[in-house]
């Protein structure tokens, strides 16, 4: 009886803080603030809710606020629309802000043929973007509802965060014939240790406090690219892909 193909390893990365500096909604908002979508006084919330993202990580609460206030500025504009911002927002803010020795980490495993998926709570859209320049394999993200291609203020099913990361990455695994246990996670926010748990090779990326202290109770890879003195040497970025090969 012929063995059964072994399944391959993907890797999943969060976005905002681990693989770009800050919250991408925010830069998204924020060009479309120069565009005259929305008032100065919602800026000025986007750019607290920056600020606190910064300092101390996500939040269930700022999520939810950052989450309103993109649906409430993208309803009844075209989805056509959309997809122009977003491509605005990545040459414009996004570029700069993305951390290159995530972005490596994340082609390396491109190099190893390994799928690189973005998991991110920003829309998909604005992940799928980022996903294309990089070359990425693809990315998935909340899904913004639209009618006869204008957006209705609504999403389709649940925030992809949390529990819902963790779903995903199941779901794509068994779509597309993955191996978990041989699998990579990366992420900056305790909210994603249910990703995280789900594959064999979880590191930790710019964490928040208790994603620290959880990383390393369980032994995982601590990478701050935050702190110039904590960034790790090219090979041990090299190291762990190989250790992915042999997994």
């Amino acid at each position: 009886m012929a063995k059964s193909p072994k399944k391959p390893a993907a890797a999943f990365f969060d976005v905002d803080n681990t693989l770009v500096r800050g919250s991408t909604s925010f830069q998204f908002g924020k060009v479309a603030y120069r565009l005259k979508f929305f008032p100065r006084k919602d800026f000025i919330a986007f750019a607290w809710h920056q600020v606190v993202f910064l300092s101390k990580g996500e939040t269930e609460h700022m999520l939810s606020a950052i989450k309103d206030r993109a649906l409430g500025l993208v309803k009844g504009r075209s989805y056509d629309e959309m997809i122009k911002l977003v491509e605005k927002v990545y040459t414009g803010e996004i570029k700069q802000r993305i951390w290159p020795e995530t972005a490596k980490i994340a082609k390396q495993h491109i190099e190893a043929g390994r799928e690189v998926w973005l998991i991110t709570a920003a829309p998909q859209e604005m992940g799928q973007e980022i996903a294309k320049q990089l070359g990425l394999t693809g990315a998935l993200g909340t899904r913004l509802e639209h009618v006869n291609g204008v957006f209705t203020g609504g999403i389709v099913g649940k925030p992809l965060h949390g529990k819902q990361k963790a779903k995903a990455i199941r779901k794509l695994a068994q779509d597309r014939g993955y191996s978990l246990r041989k699998s990579f996670a990366y992420s900056d926010s305790h909210n994603d240790l249910p990703m995280l748990t789900s594959v064999g090779h979880a590191v930790a990326v710019n964490p928040d406090k208790l994603l620290k202290i959880y990383a390393k109770s369980a032994g995982w890879k601590i990478y701050d690219f935050k702190r110039k003195e904590l960034r790790p040497q090219k090979k041990t970025a090299k190291q762990e892909i190989k250790i992915g090969k042999r997994g």
